[in-house]
């Protein structure tokens, strides 16, 4: 009875000391202890803050200052470096007339293209002639007033006589000359056609001497009795139809035809 009982008895202090082993598992920090902890980690926390508060105040010194240094750079080399200056413009050619007296003429030229006026003085070289003649880039061939006009042949070829006016006086002065074609023209004002004989004629516009063709047509009704058109304008002369008179024919003119293109 007695073994009973003590077996009992250490059955009873082994519960015991079981039941104490649990409740030290759940129970290892002690109150106060873990009110210790939670405040550490409050400091911990605060400590974070005001880390975190300085780096953002650091950053923003630094930026400041790099935008300080970058201007003052900026600056240092806008005083130092001079703008560009565009180079002076050119001065314009001055046109120099011929001191000594003697005039051989003028035509001024643009990339080798003699710059005419919507009206030149027109030398007519054989009779010696000049006219007043109309610039037309609108006209094709050009054409000379004529009249009386007459086709016969010579050596076998076709020749015309004509007659062209004289300036400033009602007379007329004959001119023979070998056909070099014929063309046939449409009026504008009417749908009729009409044939015309075309010869080459020797001319110059200021200091320019050139041999062209020329529709031979009575132009007594017209303004000028010289028409120039693209035949000759083409590959040699400009039109200025702002000007009139743009060229000057030389003091001493050629007197024949001799054969001769300039």
């Amino acid at each position: 009875m007695r073994s009973d009982w003590g077996r009992l008895t250490a059955a009873t202090i082994f519960l015991f000391v079981l039941s104490g082993c649990t409740a030290d598992r759940y129970f290892m920090v002690a109150k106060e202890d873990l009110e210790t902890l939670n405040q550490s980690v409050e400091e911990q926390t605060e400590q974070v803050s005001s880390l975190e508060s300085r780096t953002e105040e650091n950053y923003q010194n630094l930026t400041r200052l790099n935008e300080d240094s970058t201007k003052s750079i900026l600056q240092a080399i806008t005083e130092q470096v001079k703008k560009p200056t565009c180079p002076p413009a050119p001065k314009e050619p001055v046109c120099t007339m011929n001191q000594a007296g003697d005039n051989d003429g003028r035509a001024d030229r643009l990339e080798g293209k003699v710059i005419v006026g919507k009206v030149e003085k027109f030398y007519l070289v054989g009779p010696g002639f000049v006219y007043d003649a109309r610039i037309d880039s609108g006209a094709e061939t050009s054409s000379l007033d004529a009249r009386n006009i007459t086709r016969f042949e010579r050596d076998g070829s076709n020749w015309v006589r004509f007659d062209v006016p004289v300036p400033g006086s009602d007379d007329l002065e004959t001119i023979e000359q070998e056909v070099s074609r014929r063309v046939k023209i449409i009026q504008s004002t009417t749908d009729e056609s009409e044939r015309r004989v075309v010869v080459e004629l020797q001319f110059m516009i200021g200091d320019h001497r050139q041999q062209a063709e020329f529709t031979l047509t009575n132009r007594e009704h017209l303004s000028h009795s010289v028409l120039v058109g693209r035949n000759i304008l083409r590959d040699v002369m400009l039109i200025d139809v702002g000007k009139e008179f743009a060229t000057e024919l030389p003091e001493s003119l050629p007197a024949k035809d001799n054969g001769d293109e300039s």
